[in-house]
């Protein structure tokens, strides 16, 4: 098993796409070991990708390409802007408003933060706003995504690890609500430096931007609900959300031939890349399975740290180290089936681990040397690495607070999917 790590990170430290690495290093076990047969590579990489709960993962993709094209996201900045214009640096907070409204369409953080910096980085510079601190603002308003559901990560955390999707959604909205918050704070800290807002606050006009993006807003409630009800497992409901979202385009009278077309295309981009992850990640996760890596880390969680708190912050700062050189969802993929059983027998609450597991992971897509949604807000706001690092360090250090102050104190992720599911 060592030797199929060392291949996979060689590999990725020269540069090859992640998932062929994962791949190859996954090979690299079966030929190293005679006894089994190499026809398993292919059965158990086409047997990663038939598993039932991740139905919920084509269709939620499906589903926020579909808001996308249809006029939701442009409504949700109405709402966000109407809120926050006349505050100085209210563009700055629009844009943490807009993630965390955003994050109830898209569910990932690349995608959140490159819109972000499209649709608003044009506007911010007009104002006086430095390109770094654009690209930082929008990698991190991003990072809203990842809690609020629908979240990517989240329902794949849920589907490999055999957790309720369903209360890692009520659970993700309270981390969520505490990052954006810490984010906010930043924001008001950095606010003297900041361009002075170019709104005034009217209740109208947050009302009527409410009204128009009222669609829009309630999609995180309408799939809380029904999922606490019964009305869809998570397999269904996403399928829901493609419909409600097709709802959405007729009412805002947006839907066309042309839009749909797009969000297919997109769609299959996507869904693509994840099953193709998966597919590899089964390949390499059986080795782990067959050297017991799972039952190991458990036993040295067990036997070396008593504390399970201690426990969890050792397994959140690894995450954030490894977050450095690998993607987010490569993490959630691959490690996911070996610390579920750890935390599971230090006693740990599955739900509480995977929020916050979900969202340390997705720090590392905007920390130096490879962060892709760093990069990709660099790219557009055409700034360099040590001008987004400068004018984005306080960003950071807010995102660590927020999940400082959910590690200490649980009940923030635990509240509502106690509240809503453990009664039934």
């Amino acid at each position: 098993m060592l030797l199929s790590f060392l291949v996979f990170l060689t590999l990725l430290l020269l540069g090859m796409p992640v998932v062929f690495a994962i791949g190859i290093g996954g090979l690299i076990f079966f030929l190293t070991h005679p006894d089994l047969q190499l026809t398993m590579p292919v059965q158990l990489a086409l047997a990663e990708t038939q598993n039932f709960s991740l139905l919920a993962i084509p269709t939620f993709i499906l589903a926020s390409n579909l808001m996308n094209e249809l006029g939701v996201t442009r409504r949700l900045l109405q709402v966000a802007y109407a809120l926050t214009a006349f505050i100085r640096g209210g563009l700055a907070h629009a844009s943490i408003v807009l993630g965390f409204l955003m994050g109830g369409v898209s569910g990932s953080a690349i995608a959140d933060a490159t819109m972000q910096s499209r649709l608003l980085g044009p506007e911010m510079l007009r104002q006086g706003y430095s390109r770094g601190f654009i690209a930082a603002l929008q990698g991190f308003a991003g990072l809203l995504a990842v809690a609020i559901p629908p979240s990517i990560g989240l329902i794949l955390y849920g589907s490999i690890g055999q957790v309720s999707i369903g209360q890692l959604f009520a659970g993700g909205i309270g981390l969520g609500l505490v990052m954006a918050v810490s984010l906010l704070l930043a924001v008001t800290v950095l606010g003297p430096k900041l361009p002075p807002g170019e709104g005034s606050f009217h209740v109208s006009e947050i009302a009527r931007a409410l009204k128009d993006g009222f669609w829009a807003v309630v999609f995180p409630i309408l799939l809380l609900v029904s999922l606490r009800f019964g009305v869809f497992v998570p397999s269904e409901v996403g399928a829901a959300a493609v419909v409600y979202s097709l709802f959405v385009g007729l009412v805002y009278r947006e839907l066309s031939v042309d839009r749909v077309g797009r969000a297919l295309s997109n769609s299959v981009r996507d869904i693509g890349m994840v099953a193709l992850l998966i597919a590899m990640a089964g390949v390499l996760g059986y080795g782990m399975k067959w050297e017991m890596v799972p039952q190991q880390v458990s036993s040295f969680l067990l036997d070396v740290v008593q504390n399970p708190q201690f426990a969890l912050v050792l397994i959140l700062l690894s995450l954030l180290v490894l977050g450095m050189i690998l993607d987010s969802t490569v993490m959630i993929i691959m490690l996911t089936p070996i610390l579920v059983p750890a935390v599971k027998a230090l006693g740990i609450d599955l739900v509480y681990f995977g929020v916050l597991m979900v969202m340390t992971c997705a720090i590392g897509l905007l920390t130096p040397p490879v962060g892709l949604s760093m990069y990709s807000v660099c790219s557009i706001m055409n700034c360099d690495l040590e001008e987004y690092v400068r004018e984005g360090w306080p960003l950071f250090v807010a995102a660590l607070v927020a999940l400082i102050v959910v590690m200490t104190f649980p009940q923030v992720v635990l509240f509502l999917p106690e509240l809503l599911f453990r009664g039934r």
